[in-house]
């Protein structure tokens, strides 16, 4: 019966290589989406698509090829609650023209002008490995529904416009992690960026500088008196960029600030949204100027029980197929797709899938790594114990 279970080294390695090959930057995903499409209806999935790509290309304008969320469905061979499995067609920039190269040591790289892709097509790759294995040896399993967003590289925006309907898991598995195959996060946070304009007075730095209103001083103000970096264990801030003026010898009138705040504690984020806010305002009124705040919620927290049958479902298989690690629960500061599976009622958590150093032009992943991922999503679909695979009829 352990042949059932045994995954396709040389396969997982050329399609892994395929799907890199893929120009794939988000709102790019047109021809890597119709490709994975027929790949898992080739091995008997049901697939859909919604609206997403009309919705974004509407958002963004100069967008070319935007493909839109894809849902996939496995019918079950026994009985058993459904699950879904989740990851991203796109890849950050650079990411065009991707040459993915093998390394002696089964190492995986790109050519050092371009990222890898490996976020997220490792986790592509484990999937459809995951379903040829199950297809091919005609392993039973439950319901298994496959969900594969476009734009999550920019705050997720393309699962923004998933159609949770279509639906019927409670529980659910993203492949979107970095680090040692596993590696699980539990719990996220929300991400709130900030914009922040601000308007003083322009005039002569020379001739008449009392007759100015300092934008670029209201900000230095307000920053002053606002906390950055770990401001709590469970809270980061900070402000990234910085535009405004218009010569050396004027007054600046104008000032953008952008910035992010991040916490485990929705709440605590919006606050904290609402503290610097308040600094400003004071700041601008003080010096004589006025502020234009605004506040954008990307995604929500979410916390996992460690003691929740999804985690517990996973702790089991990476304890009985990678007898050689043990199960690591962390908390990320990062987000992903689980974060609105998680809000509309998906018990989710996030798996490492092989990538490593991701959004830079050192990410890579090894032969191992893709292998031990594809294996454990396997395991997590068919949800049996390497002693209980059975096969149809």
């Amino acid at each position: 019966m352990a042949d059932l279970y045994k995954t396709d080294r040389n396969r997982i390695l050329q399609e892994f290589f395929r799907l890199t090959s893929f120009d794939a930057e988000s709102f790019h995903e047109r021809k890597i989406a119709e490709y994975v499409k027929e790949k898992l209806k080739a091995l008997g999935l049901r697939v859909e698509e919604d609206q997403a790509g009309d919705k974004l290309a509407a958002l963004h304008p100069d967008s070319n090829g935007t493909a839109s969320n894809i849902y996939a469905y496995l019918k079950g061979t026994k009985p058993g609650d459904p699950i879904l499995f989740s990851s991203h067609f796109d890849t950050v920039s650079p990411g065009k023209g991707k040459k993915a190269i093998l390394l002696e040591d089964g190492t995986i790289t790109s050519d050092g002008t371009t990222v890898l892709g490996a976020d997220d097509i490792s986790g592509l790759v484990s999937i459809l490995e995951a379903l040829t294995v199950i297809h091919e040896n005609e392993v039973v399993h439950p319901d298994i529904e496959i969900l594969i967003t476009v734009a999550e590289e920019p705050y997720c925006e393309g699962s923004r416009f998933v159609e949770f309907e279509r639906l019927k898991a409670k529980q659910g598995y993203v492949l979107d992690l970095d680090g040692p195959v596993g590696r699980v996060a539990t719990a996220a946070p929300s991400i709130l960026s900030l914009k922040i304009g601000i308007e003083g007075r322009a005039s002569h730095a020379g001739f008449a500088p009392e007759l100015g209103v300092n934008a670029l001083s209201i900000a230095a103000d307000a920053l002053s008196k606002i906390q950055v970096g770990r401001v709590q264990s469970d809270l980061t801030v900070n402000f990234g960029t910085i535009r405004g003026g218009s010569g050396r010898n004027i007054v600046p009138q104008n000032v953008e600030i952008e910035g992010e705040i991040r916490s485990l504690n929705h709440e605590k984020a919006l606050q904290t949204a609402q503290e610097i806010r308040e600094v400003f305002e004071q700041a601008a009124e003080s010096l004589g100027g006025k502020i234009a705040f605004s506040v954008n919620e990307h995604i929500r927290s979410y916390s996992v029980s460690h003691e929740s049958e999804v985690v517990k479902r996973f702790c089991t298989v990476v304890e009985e197929r990678m007898p050689e690690r043990r199960p690591e629960l962390l908390t990320t500061y990062g987000g992903s797709d689980a974060n609105r599976l998680n809000e509309n009622g998906i018990e989710t958590i996030v798996l490492a899938c092989g990538m490593n150093k991701c959004h830079s032009t050192e990410e890579y992943t090894t032969i191992e790594a893709l292998e031990q991922s594809a294996r454990l999503t396997l395991g997590l679909m068919i949800q049996e114990a390497s002693n209980n695979i059975t096969k149809r009829g």
